[in-house]
């Protein structure tokens, strides 16, 4: 019997995972501030088919500190926008989905409702997005508005540090909300559009939100129309139960970061548990596992150029996920295993771009296809349908109907 087809994802990052990985990669280190760059990936990841592409995004310079500069002068720092990076592509590309990350504790809700759903417009409903929480006080100093503390990674699970993420996600959930709110405010048959008549919109279908909270007050509508996807698809990162319920309350797609395949079920099961802690109906979340990937033609070959990234680098590098170094048909059979302990597809992270990202497309997908499970070719349609997700109501539409 044919198993399930996975959903493949890859994650965007600079030139590469690695720290070190603009020292090895052949697209050259200013590759990463040009559109030409972005451009050659996805249609890179286009032609394999993949479901998406994944762009990070801070409001810090990248650090391998948990607050603040390292004051490193041998790693990629700066970047560009992931929002803008995925409107750029957005023309070039037909089919894969675009989800830029952005953080949702210091920016306005309505500029990220707005920001999104006008990427979804001009992509034909392929976008998505994936809300971050900032935690780091150099961040917070951009903007002058909030004082965080310093976080000490020792001590992670002393009160105030506990304390702080719940309200970070806490803010980050309404942060959603709104944001869904505001994409639901404009009913789909809001713009009437009669010349003749001289009546371009139906006053009655655009809806003030009123969204009063801890954290915002947001009248609404949107100044955007209602996109294809009604709701473009929004993703988590999750490591731990707080993120996890997060996700389970305001997410369509979780990203999560399983060590073996026991890992990647129990944290299935502890995702599923969220949901119904939450109160969550249909549709489910869908589970995707992040993993870290350096792929070449033999298992030497990939630990040699391994071990040489971490050489730059000054020593091994640690990371939220777990990560393998081998050959793409060894990593077809551990995806395998993994997706058959649970988890719906995968989110993987290139460690030196575009070399991995070639392996993944060239060698990864057809060894995927050839065990029967990932897809040929695309179905057509949004970004949802492509993950089988349905297009939501407008909660205001069904609201006036009942």
């Amino acid at each position: 019997m044919t198993e399930k087809t996975l959903h493949l994802a890859v994650a965007l990052d600079g030139l590469g995972w690695h720290p070190a990985a603009w020292r090895l990669s052949r697209a050259g280190a200013a590759a990463p501030l040009t559109a030409r760059y972005w451009a050659a990936l996805a249609g890179e990841a286009e032609r394999a088919t993949l479901d998406l592409l994944t762009f990070e995004d801070s409001l810090d310079l990248q650090s391998t500190r948990p607050d603040g500069p390292d004051g490193r002068v041998d790693q990629l720092r700066g970047r560009l926008d992931a929002v803008q990076i995925a409107a750029r592509l957005a023309p070039l590309t037909r089919h894969i989905g675009l989800v830029p990350t952005t953080s949702t504790t210091h920016t306005e809700p309505f500029h990220l409702a707005t920001g999104v759903a006008t990427l979804d417009h001009v992509s034909g409903g392929r976008a998505g997005w994936r809300p971050r929480v900032s935690a780091r006080r150099t961040e917070a100093g951009h903007f002058g508005r909030r004082e965080i503390p310093p976080l000490d990674p020792t001590r992670l699970d002393a009160p105030e540090v506990v304390r702080l993420v719940g309200d970070l996600f806490a803010e980050a959930g309404d942060a959603v909300e709104v944001v869904r709110r505001l994409w639901d405010s404009w009913q789909d048959d809001a713009e009437i559009r009669d010349v003749s008549s001289g009546r371009f919109v139906d006053r009655d279908r655009l809806h003030y939100i009123d969204f009063v909270g801890r954290w915002f007050s947001v009248k609404g509508p949107s100044i955007v129309p209602r996109s294809p996807q009604g709701q473009p698809v929004v993703a988590a990162l999750a490591h731990s139960s707080v993120p996890y319920a997060f996700a389970a309350r305001h997410a369509d797609v979780v990203f999560i970061t399983p060590t073996d395949a026991g890992h990647a079920a129990a944290i299935v099961a502890e995702v599923r548990a969220a949901e119904a802690t939450v109160g969550r109906t249909e549709p489910p979340l869908r589970v995707l596992a992040d993993l870290g990937v350096l792929l070449d033609e033999a298992p030497s070959l990939a630990r040699r150029r391994r071990d040489r990234l971490d050489e730059l680098h000054d020593g091994e590098v640690s990371s939220d996920a777990a990560s393998f170094t081998g050959t793409a048909a060894d990593l077809a059979d551990l995806l395998g295993e993994w997706h058959r302990a649970g988890v719906d597809g995968f989110r993987l992270r290139p460690a030196v771009l575009p070399h991995d990202l070639t392996l993944i497309t060239r060698a990864l997908v057809p060894a995927l296809r050839r065990r029967g499970l990932f897809r040929v070719g695309y179905p057509g349609g949004t970004l949802r349908d492509l993950l089988g997700l349905p297009r939501p109501a407008s909660r205001y539409a069904v609201a006036a109907t009942a």
